[in-house]
């Protein structure tokens, strides 16, 4: 048990620091309320309309969420075909569940609409 204190310190220490600069900024702050610094930025453009007025489809984003999330997880891909030779069968077999996996949740978002952009 004695090994673990120097990470229970540690760990301590990093969740004590972004803490203690929060507390410190709340007192250091320069609070000076402008109706200028709650104004949309537009690039130094006046605003033209509401922010709500901008309103587009949910699926873009599910689209790109969806895309994101796949995509990162193909970057495992290569890894994996470099030290394909050294992992082995095992290595093969962990790469296909990992597949089928990767699989089932394209079939799961195409059956639940994610996918259809109209």
């Amino acid at each position: 048990m004695d090994r673990y204190i120097p990470i229970l310190i540690f760990g301590l220490i990093c969740c004590s620091i972004p803490l203690a600069m929060l507390a410190i900024q709340l007192f250091l702050q320069v609070r000076r309320p402008n109706p200028a610094k709650t104004e949309a930025y537009e690039c130094g453009n006046p605003v033209k309309k509401e922010a709500l007025a901008y309103r587009f489809s949910i699926r873009y984003l599910v689209i790109a969420i969806l895309f994101v999330i796949f995509d990162v997880e193909t970057v495992f891909l290569f890894p994996w075909a470099v030290s394909l030779g050294r992992l082995g069968l095992f290595g093969l077999i962990e790469m296909v569940v990992f597949l089928a996996i990767l699989v089932v949740g394209y079939v799961y978002a195409y059956r639940e609409g994610a996918l259809t952009w109209a």
